[in-house]
């Protein structure tokens, strides 16, 4: 699998009760994501801290971001200062990661093709 294969897809309703991602499928998608992507302790969230030079381009990250989470409808937690943005993925109805966890990730990779 590789980051193309992520991008090439779009996000699908999860229902609960559907399982969340194994970790060797985990370990398979962070693989096609840039190295700063990180899951957490629980196995349960994916996250990637991005830094700017300013607030005009941190803003105009978030609103990209924005846009590609409200067009795959799955929607991260950010945090967001001056010059730096936290970006963190989990399916919520599973209670874990999900493919649509690394789709979103792998777009917004690809926002930043000079950090990649």
């Amino acid at each position: 699998m590789q980051a193309s294969d992520l991008t090439a897809r779009h996000c699908k309703p999860v229902s609960k009760g559907e399982s969340p991602l194994a970790d060797d499928q985990t370990s398979e998608r962070l693989a096609c994501l840039h190295t700063d992507w990180r899951v957490d302790d629980s196995g349960r969230e994916i996250s990637r801290s991005f830094s700017f030079s300013n607030y005009y381009q941190t803003m105009a990250f978030v609103n990209a971001l924005a846009w590609i989470a409200h067009a795959e409808d799955h929607h991260p937690d950010i945090e967001v200062g001056y010059n730096r943005c936290l970006v963190r993925y989990s399916t919520h109805a599973i209670g874990g990661l999900s493919d649509n966890d690394f789709i979103c990730a792998a777009r917004i990779d690809a926002l930043l093709p000079g950090q990649a």
